[in-house]
């Protein structure tokens, strides 16, 4: 690994009963893709502060009982920046899925998740996290349509 910088980041899966909240990415990086919610952390907040800024500010969803479940990172061949993933999931949550000018929320069915539309990292980790399961996985990309390589371990 040639990498020089690191990026913190959050991502947030909010779930409720067999349902899962994801976010259609309207601008930026990951754009046309449903994700979870989150990006970088702020300076001078701690991780769990900046996922839960993150899934307000993009679909006006809070929660006090998030729960860090997984640590993801991502290499991208030719940039030197190492993203540095918290996940997090919570079925608690308070008030309802919004559009913002960032992301577009819907609920999908855990068994109709739009794999073919996220990033192709998701349906090696997603599952993990449905089950219940803590994980820690590195991802080497090759643009955004092509994993070189990966690591993917439950703790």
């Amino acid at each position: 690994m040639s990498t020089t910088s690191r990026k913190v980041l959050t991502l947030v899966i909010i779930r409720k009963g067999s349902d899962i909240l994801l976010g259609m990415k309207k601008r930026g990086f990951g754009a046309g893709k449903w994700n979870g919610f989150g990006g970088k952390v702020e300076p001078g907040e701690t991780i769990l502060e900046g996922a839960k800024r993150e899934l307000q500010e993009e679909c006006h969803l809070t929660s006090d009982s998030l729960k860090e479940v997984g640590l993801l990172e991502f290499e991208f061949k030719n940039d030197p920046v190492l993203l540095e993933t918290h996940v997090f999931t919570s079925n608690q949550f308070q008030g309802e899925p919004k559009e913002t000018e960032e992301m577009n929320p819907q609920w999908f069915s855990m068994d109709n998740i739009p794999y073919q539309q996220m990033w192709l990292d998701d349906k090696y980790w997603l599952p993990l996290l449905i089950q219940g399961e803590q994980f820690k996985g590195y991802f080497l990309f090759e643009g955004h349509e092509r994993i070189l390589n990966y690591d993917l371990t439950t703790l």
